[in-house]
């Protein structure tokens, strides 16, 4: 039985999370269906355009993501502080920015910076500055447009999405890190490129653009930054250097393309090692030898607390999920359940 949102979604327990969306029955309708020969391919640059539309107007933040056939991964962070700084007038400009808006908005928007709301007003615009940072509206507003557009291409009615949105919440740095790389390595993984840099619809091909050009502009919806230090979360951005991430995914992407050859934890990428990640652990999550599938990703020292956040009594998965990390083995013995 699926967990209420409320048990999944914390603000207090962490910012970051990773979502899933998946086609209806899995069908290849974002790609080409090799059973009927009809490539939807194009599909994957309507979810891009209206990601980037959406991280423009919504205060969340784009980590990691990846279009593939028939479903979506995103890594996001919810910029609650950013959402908190709005004013009134750009709560209001935002929403409009997506939505059409009763009269009272566009008057209010009209009137300019010297308008004042009246409290009734005021209630009604922080309830729109919360769902300004809510993952719920932030999906709703991606995946209900292009479900009607593509069953309007199809002549077609009904579900496009197979059911709500999987959500995994992310404890930590090392969290954070292991998720970005899966969602990254995806078009690896299903054997559609090579490499990390040679996929498209990824934001693994951004980063690896923005470093050969040694700037942080990239065709496609904007990604966060590294922040050079390893205070990341603390600090606001991803923790670490980009040119570390990047070795991260290659070095996870050779043991994919090459499963016979042995893990070598001396081979680890220096932000691994920071951040407390087990080699085999993490090429075992990122390569799907080993499937990560409770909603709660994290160092199992944070697991007990995130789980009292979230209204739970325990994580599932307690155990499974400290393999991912190296500081985790000894203090299995001592975790509930």
């Amino acid at each position: 039985m699926g967990q209420p949102r409320r048990n999944q979604i914390s603000l207090e327990a962490t910012p970051y999370y990773h979502l899933v969306s998946r086609c209806v029955r899995r069908q290849f309708l974002c790609g080409k269906d090799s059973l009927t020969g009809q490539d939807y391919s194009h599909r994957r640059e309507w979810i891009k355009a209206r990601l980037a539309h959406l991280v423009d107007v919504f205060a969340i933040d784009l980590c990691a993501y990846a279009v593939l056939s028939n479903h979506y991964h995103l890594v996001v962070r919810v910029n609650e502080s950013d959402a908190r700084a709005l004013k009134p007038r750009e709560v209001i400009q935002r929403w409009l920015r997506i939505f059409r808006g009763p009269a009272w908005m566009h008057e209010f928007v009209s009137a300019g910076e010297s308008a004042t709301p009246h409290p009734a007003m005021r209630l009604m615009i922080e309830g729109y500055r919360s769902r300004l940072m809510s993952i719920s509206w932030f999906m709703r507003c991606l995946n209900e447009p292009i479900a009607r557009r593509a069953n309007h291409e199809d002549g077609v009615t009904g579900h496009f999405w197979q059911g709500r949105y999987r959500s995994q919440a992310l404890a930590d740095e090392g969290a954070l890190l292991a998720a970005m790389t899966y969602v990254d390595l995806n078009p690896l993984r299903a054997g559609m490129v090579d490499r990390p840099e040679a996929g498209r619809d990824c934001s693994a091909v951004q980063r690896f653009k923005q470093a050969a050009t040694g700037t942080d502009k990239a065709s496609g919806p904007v990604i966060m930054p590294f922040s050079g230090t390893d205070l990341g979360m603390a600090a606001g951005d991803l923790p670490g250097e980009k040119f570390e991430y990047l070795e991260l995914l290659d070095w996870t992407g050779r043991h994919m393309t090459k499963p016979g050859v042995p893990v070598i934890a001396a081979e680890m990428p220096p932000i691994a090692e920071r951040l407390g990640l087990a080699a085999r652990g993490l090429v075992e999550f990122v390569t799907g030898q080993t499937r990560y599938r409770q909603a709660v990703l994290g160092d199992a020292v944070r697991l007990p607390g995130l789980a009292r956040q979230l209204g739970r009594r325990y994580v599932r998965g307690y155990r499974s999920a400290a393999g991912l990390f190296l500081e985790t083995s000894d203090n299995l013995n001592a975790s509930p359940g």
